[in-house]
């Protein structure tokens, strides 16, 4: 009931997913540094406090609790945070509590770039910028996107690539997918 819907459910009947990624985990770093930060400086300061002054370790305490139920509304968001490329549009589902679906049809796309900075190279993720006709579209920069060539070559093979030959893959893909479902006969 509270639990955000697979993205794969605002799929069309004719759209082919293409690529279903999650945002890479580095861009819990900061978070990650910053609550054990907090909670080491709790634990320093509750230890040199003196035991007359429970008011303030109570508060400090309650601090640090803070700290780390913020930090799990921040894990379980990354967590159901995703982006789906089809062979239409780009999608990109958040929320936990309010749900969020940002669309933009791959038809739209005009020009894609992607950058990797040195952790990036070395923890595999990158940013892409995506440029639309028109308009600044929700979808413009997804950055910690892991592995950004190949949603990079993907995303370039549906906007610029072959129409006819990508017809002919995904209904070749469509009755192999069918032939499987099939049961035997015999």
């Amino acid at each position: 009931m509270f639990a955000p819907r697979d993205p794969d459910e605002y799929l069309l009947d004719t759209e082919r997913r293409v690529i279903r990624v999650r945002m890479h985990w580095a861009c819990l770093a900061w978070d990650i540094f910053e609550t054990v930060a907090l909670l080491a400086v709790a634990v320093m300061v509750s230890y040199l406090l003196p035991p007359a002054m429970w008011l303030v370790q109570n508060i400090l305490w309650y601090a640090a609790l803070f700290v780390l139920l913020r930090f799990t509304y921040v894990v379980l968001n990354w967590w159901v945070e995703r982006i789906v490329v089809t062979d239409k549009r780009m999608m990109m589902t958040t929320g936990i509590i309010t749900t969020k679906v940002l669309m933009m049809p791959i038809g739209k796309v005009t020009d894609l770039t992607y950058e990797r900075p040195v952790m990036g190279r070395i923890l595999g993720y990158g940013t892409m910028i995506v440029e639309s006709a028109g308009q600044i579209q929700a979808l413009n920069r997804l950055e910690y996107l892991p592995k950004p060539e190949q949603v990079y070559d993907a995303i370039s093979e549906l906007t610029f690539g072959d129409k006819d030959a990508q017809a002919k893959r995904f209904s070749m893909i469509k009755a192999q997918r069918l032939a499987r479902r099939k049961p035997m006969v015999g």
